[in-house]
């Protein structure tokens, strides 16, 4: 009974913020609620909710700090060098953009933290995105993705988490399974490429500035083109960036006031929040401003320090000198006093990021009721417990092979705590029984780990979509299937090469 109501409340819940008919916090709350309820065990939500909440509060913390430290280093201008690098090599080409993204989100996660991984990358990539009327479900997509496959690094947390449940090396599960793992990394950079031209289609080919004049004398030559197709070709500039009558996109080569011609197209409504050039005039309005120069908050004096103290901090982070989220109080706090010494500035960077810390903490104290509710009742028990027993006894031998499909569902539908300490060592006994090794069975748990970073029960996806303005079921829709391939993919990878 537990285990069908698991899977229905889960079921459920996917189908209800994917349709639109809740909000992903009216949903985290509700449903498992009434799910409790059928259980017969309301009377006891409370002590759940409570235990969930216990749980998820030092994340909750950490996240609502990192918010702040990250957003004021964004206002004071320490990633501005980073825009300005991404903007040279992406040359407002779609294809540059989205590789450039899964570069950037690869290259940040080395740090091990999936929410510093995405507001970076969100600060950095989102102007250009909005500039240039780019799918933000791409974007969202693809940065969650390539940190799925980069999470599996040591002080990431999978991989001590199984290295501890099964009493191993965590070098002796991670170095094996690199070639793997670099294969998929090479599947989402190639998977960013195909989702680059296909976003380079939909918004037509973009034009750099200094080709402007050789486009516009070519369109006015009669050959052999069609007239609408040569009529097409327009330039913007980054001040008037576009409108929905014209379909005219404005990009950038590196430089704010930069504009780039573009052939359009229709707006489409099939990919996701904010995407279509008709949203590309918004890209001033609100959000960061990567590279305008003269936004009051820079400190350019103070570049060296605000360096210094982010190194330092994700030094601190990887070495666990202290927990993170004293961590980041402790960084927050020095960012605010040495950058914003006036009490009335620092009040006004925290008011700047209130709608961020906002929704991120709402949606972690949320999750804690569903995930509070699966454990409490015994439901994610049942679940993986009757998903254990139903492997054909034929497919002992094969318990990693096993091992690396149940990974998928598993950790998008638990906490990697969940799946590691209460899964793993049941799959580990079955497959020693049948002489297979426990190094292996680590090994297989880690290919699900790309769609494990776009669960809901991942705090972190919610500073994506949130900083990002995408709507979760958006993203959830849109991500899924990529994230599953690319997990199969590197579990094809590690059975071709004998590692798992």
């Amino acid at each position: 009974m537990l285990t069908f109501l698991g899977f229905a409340m889960i079921a459920t819940f996917l189908v209800l913020i994917m349709m639109k008919k809740m909000s992903p916090i009216a949903a985290l709350v509700l449903i498992p609620a009434l799910f409790c309820v059928f259980a017969g065990k309301g009377a006891h939500l409370g002590d759940y909710v409570i235990d969930g909440v216990g749980k998820l509060a030092p994340t909750a913390a950490m996240l609502m700090f990192a918010i702040v430290y990250f957003g004021v280093m964004i206002d004071v201008g320490l990633f501005d060098p980073i825009v300005r690098g991404i903007l040279r090599f992406c040359k407002a080409d779609p294809v540059r953009v989205v590789v450039g993204t899964a570069v950037l989100a690869a290259i940040v996660s080395l740090d091990g933290d999936g929410s510093t991984t995405f507001m970076i990358t969100v600060s950095a990539m989102y102007p250009l995105y909005k500039r240039l009327g780019l799918s933000l479900v791409v974007m969202t997509g693809v940065a969650a993705t390539a940190n799925g496959v980069m999470n599996t690094l040591p002080w990431g947390g999978p991989t001590a988490r199984a290295a501890t449940a099964l009493k191993l090396d965590a070098s002796d599960i991670f170095v094996p399974m690199i070639p793997a793992l670099a294969v998929g990394l090479l599947f989402v950079f190639a998977l960013a490429y195909v989702l680059g031209l296909k976003e380079r289609r939909r918004i037509g080919t973009l034009v750099m500035p200094g080709e402007a004049e050789r486009v516009a004398a070519e369109a006015e030559e009669p050959a052999g083109e069609p007239a609408e197709e040569r009529l097409l070709v327009a330039t913007a500039t980054a001040t008037a960036a576009g409108s929905a009558d014209t379909g005219t996109v404005a990009g950038s080569a590196g430089s704010a006031g930069s504009g780039a011609p573009v052939k359009p197209s229709a707006p489409s409504a099939g990919t996701g929040s904010g995407s279509g050039p008709a949203d590309a005039s918004a890209a001033h309005e609100g959000g960061f401003q990567g590279l305008d120069p003269r936004r009051p908050t820079l400190r350019p004096r103070l570049y060296w320090f605000n360096a210094g103290l982010t190194v330092a901090l994700l030094t601190a982070m990887i070495a666990e000198l202290l927990p993170i989220p004293v961590l980041f109080l402790l960084a927050a706090a020095l960012a605010l006093t040495v950058n914003f010494p006036h009490m009335p500035d620092q009040k006004a960077r925290i008011a700047a990021h209130a709608d961020n810390v906002l929704n991120v903490a709402g949606m972690v104290f949320a999750a804690a009721v569903f995930t509070g509710v699966l454990s409490g009742t015994g439901m994610v028990k049942h679940m993986a417990d009757w998903l254990v027993g139903a492997i054909p006894e034929g497919m002992g031998p094969h318990t990693a092979l096993v091992t690396g499909l149940l990974s998928l569902p598993l950790t998008y539908f638990m906490s990697n705590d969940g799946f590691y300490f209460g899964v793993l060592p049941v799959l580990a006994e079955a497959g020693a029984a049948h002489g297979v090794s426990p190094l292996e069975i680590a090994r297989a748990s880690l290919v699900g780990q790309a769609l494990h970073m776009s669960s809901p029960l991942v705090p972190a996806v919610y500073v994506l979509v949130g900083m990002a303005k995408v709507e979760f079921g958006d993203h959830t829709r849109f991500t899924v299937k990529w994230a599953a391939l690319t997990s199969l993919v590197v579990l094809g990878a590690g059975m071709l090469f004998g590692i798992i």
